[in-house]
């Protein structure tokens, strides 16, 4: 589930900011002012003399503002992800280890033999 909405976050995320990149090359620079003063044109657009310029603002700030939250989103899915194996020995299966036999009750510890020498049976154990 969370590859679903990783994948449809990054979606939007790529789209508005192509959008950010169309709308802030599609608005006129402070110097394209004294132009349209001298009859640039702007008055016959869709928008009016001076709309175009509130519309493609609003809409960046919006889009902008977009684009900061999906960044957040992603940022946060990416940091709740399980850490992927580093190697194919960390995804192999560990192969079962046996249990170690049970000491019966009655059992007793192994004595040394009465001429022996050795020091092996006054070690504790």
């Amino acid at each position: 589930m969370s590859e679903y909405i990783f994948s449809i976050v990054l979606t939007i995320h790529v789209l508005v900011g192509l959008c950010v990149i169309g709308l802030v090359l599609m608005q006129h620079g402070k110097g394209a002012d004294a132009g349209a003063a001298f009859g640039g044109g702007a008055s016959g657009s869709v928008f009016g003399a001076s709309g175009s310029a509130n519309f493609l603002s609003r809409t960046t700030g919006i889009l902008a503002t977009v684009f900061f939250l999906t960044s957040l989103g992603l940022s946060y899915i990416a940091s709740n992800r399980p850490a992927a194996p580093t190697s194919v020995m960390e995804q192999a299966v560990p192969a079962p280890t046996p249990a170690p036999a049970a000491p019966t009750p009655d059992a007793k510890p192994a004595e040394t033999p009465p001429g022996d020498d050795s020091k092996a049976g006054a070690i504790p154990k």
